[in-house]
């Protein structure tokens, strides 16, 4: 039995209230309980956190997944508040040891201190983008960069708690051309791959 943590990071906005990443959310969970695996699931909005109890849900975590949207290429804000306020009490040691650097040769080995270490994480975004403005140097914004290209500050978070990646999933388009349906069963198919191959055990 494998103990995952979901953390829902949408904001809700007038033109988005987080229906589907809510969604997402709760599939995750309910796929995970149907093999077996131990769930906790929280939100970033319109809640007060205790910063102890959610690095306590991390240290208890196998695998961490993260689902959230896309805002101006980055967290939403309520997502990026969380992260300031847990992570930061986390660097005593419980979630990272510090940046992992020495006095001895300050200029090495920086994000090293990771305390998450054999744990993993898995990001899942939601895209106003459609898939084609990825991986395709003609096209205007990405310029030919990949969807992790453009989620690497979030995979260096975790990678400074000494976690290991699980491939990401994108469900896009979803504002002007959704399909919904087709993006739940390709999610579903996802996560089979991703942690049915490892027999849920911690990489």
């Amino acid at each position: 039995m494998a103990q995952i943590l979901i953390i829902n990071g949408h904001h809700p906005y007038p033109f988005a209230e987080g229906r589907l990443n809510a969604s997402f959310a709760e599939r995750a969970k309910t796929w995970f309980e149907s093999q077996g695996d131990a769930v906790k699931l929280t939100k970033t909005s319109g809640l007060d956190w205790d910063a102890d109890a959610e690095i306590a849900d991390h240290q208890w975590a196998d695998t961490i997944l993260l689902q959230f949207p896309v805002n101006w290429m980055g967290l939403p804000w309520s997502l990026k508040k969380y992260m300031d306020e847990v992570y930061t009490a986390g660097m005593d040691g419980r979630l990272c040891a510090g940046d992992g650097r020495s006095r001895e040769d300050a200029s090495k080995h920086y994000g090293s201190g990771g305390s998450l270490t054999g744990k993993r994480y898995m990001l899942s975004v939601t895209f106003n983008a459609p898939r084609e403005a990825f991986d395709d140097p003609d096209q205007f914004l990405f310029q030919g960069r990949s969807l992790d290209d453009l989620l690497f500050p979030q995979h260096m978070n975790f990678r400074f708690f000494g976690m290991k990646a699980l491939p990401s999933f994108a469900a896009y388009d979803v504002m002007k051309t959704p399909e919904i349906e087709a993006d739940f069963a390709r999610f579903d198919a996802h996560l089979a791959s991703a942690f049915q191959k490892s027999g849920h055990e911690a990489a």
